[in-house]
């Protein structure tokens, strides 16, 4: 109740984000007001998931999650062996201060979703050999639905995430994961966001590692009117490992971004960074990244890069890579690239028979394949890459 009425006020005092705001410069902010206006759930009782056709088959390798505005796991439920529910104290250790008490204009995502969030879902996890935690967030028709998501992995747990956001007609969606990994932990971590329709998803992931930890984190979006995803990690006392890899596609007049920010709190952290990203059409596609390295933080390597495909002369592409480094003692680089399909390579397929559509639809595949293939295992039965490479037209 107290984040809820700080967001709730925080939202009354800054207003909608505008395009003076750095990091709400290329959004169109037309959709936001369409999202504000939709209503929230008000009783549990109105809530109804139906499965669809289009959802994967449930796995013996997964456990599955539907998480939704009052998900909650009753006490019939049987988790796997080494992930339980974290109790009252638990969590108010975790969240009994507001996560970040310093919000401003250009926070809003977040400042959303504390406002409109009514339940936590909260889950430690303290085990090796576990089930890959598949958590799926539908949306509900004409409605705003808010999660929010707190896992915690102890002292060399090793877990796989995968996320599935799903979108369809006038619908919204806001969610909040917040995931702290403890020393020596592994966590692969799989988000896919698949829309469709007026559909809009905001997303805000918020990661702390401890010293040794290995996080992995697989970014996926397509088909949304707006879809933005934020990931903020930090590695508290270095000696952490992060992958971060994103591939966004959009088409019609769709607007998708990604907003990354990894901050390096000790020395001998490092990051792997690539994010791609395909616009067709009269869509737009946007990308930030930000690394932040200050002095304590020293023997830093940390590498981005950004690699984009403009697939129509009417689509738009934004990239803007950024690097803040006080350490002295560092490796750090970064670079992005905007580009079309090489006319040699559709040239080579061209003259072996291969016809254009196909060619493009081969260089393509091999473009995602490279990111989709990084999912955790069990992604493979919702047939991402069908789903990405679907109607992709200039």
């Amino acid at each position: 109740e107290t984040v809820q009425e700080y967001g709730r006020n925080l939202l009354l005092n800054i207003g909608l984000p505008n395009n003076k705001l750095e990091a709400w410069r290329f959004t169109n902010t037309t959709h936001l007001e369409n999202l504000v206006k939709l209503p929230l759930v008000q009783e549990r009782d109105e809530i109804t998931t139906i499965e669809s056709s289009e959802w994967a088959d449930k796995s013996t390798n997964s456990f599955r999650i539907i998480l939704n505005q009052y998900s909650q796991i009753s006490d019939q439920v049987k988790l796997p062996k080494g992930i339980r529910k974290l109790s009252s104290q638990e969590i108010k250790k975790h969240i009994d201060h507001l996560p970040d008490e310093n919000l401003s204009h250009e926070d809003w995502a977040w400042a959303m979703n504390y406002a409109t969030t009514s339940q936590i879902l909260a889950l430690h996890v303290d085990g090796q050999d576990l089930p890959t935690l598949e958590v799926i967030m539908p949306a509900l028709k004409d409605t705003l639905t808010s999660t929010r998501l707190l896992i915690v992995l102890d002292k060399c747990a090793k877990l796989e995430l995968l996320q599935i956001a799903l979108g369809s007609g006038n619908s919204a969606q806001s969610h909040l994961l917040e995931i702290h990994l403890g020393e020596n932990s592994e966590l692969n971590h799989g988000y896919v966001a698949l829309g469709g329709g007026g559909a809009s998803c905001l997303s805000n992931l918020a990661i702390k590692q401890e010293k040794g930890s290995d996080y992995a984190l697989t970014m996926i979006q397509k088909g949304w009117c707006l879809s933005r995803i934020e990931p903020r990690i930090i590695q508290l006392n270095g000696k952490s490992k992060t992958s971060l890899k994103g591939l966004q596609i959009s088409t019609e007049k769709e607007q998708v971004a990604t907003h990354s920010l990894v901050r390096f709190d000790g020395p001998e952290g490092y990051l792997n960074q690539l994010q791609k990203a395909a616009a067709c059409k009269r869509s737009h596609s946007i990308f930030n990244g930000a690394i932040s390295v200050p002095k304590i933080a020293q023997k830093t390597n940390a590498s981005q890069l950004s690699r984009n495909l403009l697939l129509s002369d009417l689509a738009r592409i934004d990239t803007k890579p950024e690097l803040e480094i006080v350490a002295d003692d560092v490796k750090c680089s970064h670079g992005a690239t905007v580009s079309q399909l090489q006319k040699e390579e559709l040239f080579y397929m061209l003259s072996r028979g291969i016809s254009s559509e196909q060619a493009t639809s081969l260089l393509l595949k091999g473009y995602c394949q490279e990111i989709i293939n990084s999912l955790p295992i069990e992604a493979g039965r919702w047939k991402i890459l069908d789903k990405m490479l679907h109607n992709i037209k200039s």
